[in-house]
């Protein structure tokens, strides 16, 4: 069957509607919404039904833009528009989301909304239909379509980098150095997103990707903060590469305790491998047994990995106090 001999069959074109959502068919489920998803793809691009299409796009749409996609599974047209489609809206970051519903499955909707023809796309903001468009359009054309739907819609860039660092916090990488790129292409010198998008690079083993990314950084903004941190995590892991065996350097720590070069050097290496608190607490040693060892070397690395770590890390905290009251009491 094709989309001229079904029941929505028509011609592709520009479309406006208006429609309530009461009455039978369209009161709001309890399936999970937006809200409740994950931050990734899943997050960005869901099926929805007759039952929770209240919650997942007009409720959804009061925080962001929302694109229905109303499909069929016989429908040609349809399964090249919806590549292109989630392509775009994971290129936007967060921006917008994508929500689509199978009219064979769900056909009370699309009736309430007149829709005789698919593929059709109807974009909702403050859970009111606001444009759409039929058939399958090019890339380009979504991605124009979407920038517009977009303009003027509050802070998109801060809200793509709270959906990249929960995306990142969720194990889901590729999505957030997805957001991150995304990001960059409309603000190529936002600092925070190149400072994220390093750091992801540089944990996921591409220490080249990571200094290219760094160097775009504007002059005037290269001591900041995030940027900071991710330099010093870098310098940390050059100089623990050739620190040794931590099982030698263990062996030697409990054959003579106040072998301090030792202790300093697996610090390093605990910090490599994410044990911040058990770093921290080796060049605490260092400091309380002898601070003039290497010229206050211990201290001076804490301080650096205080950098590294962030001000609010909870090692940060507990260490620096540790410190300040060995150096003070």
């Amino acid at each position: 069957m094709s989309n001229h001999d079904n029941p929505y069959g028509g011609t592709g074109g520009q479309m406006t509607a208006n429609v309530s959502f009461g009455g039978p068919g369209g009161e709001a489920g309890s399936g999970n919404g937006f809200a409740e998803a994950a931050p990734g793809a899943s997050g960005l691009i869901k099926d929805t039904s007759t039952a929770s299409f209240a919650a997942d796009v007009v409720q959804e749409s009061s925080r962001q833009p929302v694109l229905v996609d109303f499909w069929a599974p016989w429908c040609g047209p349809c399964k090249q528009l919806t590549p292109a489609l989630e392509k775009v809206v994971r290129e936007a970051g967060g921006g917008v989301k994508l929500v689509k519903l199978n009219i064979d499955e769900h056909p009370a909707i699309p009736g309430q909304l007149g829709i005789q023809s698919i593929p059709a796309v109807i974009a909702f903001k403050d859970g009111q239909p606001v444009d759409g468009f039929m058939g399958a359009v090019p890339e380009s054309q979504i991605r124009d379509f979407v920038k517009k739907l977009s303009a003027g819609g509050g802070n998109r860039v801060e809200e793509a980098l709270a959906a990249a660092a929960e995306a990142r916090e969720a194990g889901d990488q590729q999505m957030a150095a997805q957001i991150y790129s995304a990001v960059l292409q409309q603000e190529p010198e936002h600092v925070e997103a190149l400072a994220a998008l390093a750091d992801l690079l540089f944990e996921a083993g591409q220490a080249d990707e990571a200094r290219a990314v760094l160097e775009r950084v504007p002059e005037a903004k290269k001591d900041a903060a995030s940027v900071a941190a991710v330099r010093a995590k870098m310098a940390l892991a050059e100089q623990v590469a050739g620190l040794g065996d931590p099982v030698a350097l263990q062996r030697r720590l409990e054959a003579d305790p106040a072998d301090h070069q030792a202790r300093f050097d697996l610090a390093l290496i605990r910090n490599a491998e994410g044990k911040r608190e058990e770093a921290a607490e080796h060049l605490l040693v260092v400091v309380r047994a002898d601070r003039s060892w290497n010229d206050d070397a211990a201290r001076a690395k804490l301080l650096e990995l205080f950098d590294a770590w962030g001000m609010s890390d909870p090692a940060t905290l507990s260490a620096r106090r540790k410190l300040s009251s060995l150096l003070f009491s």
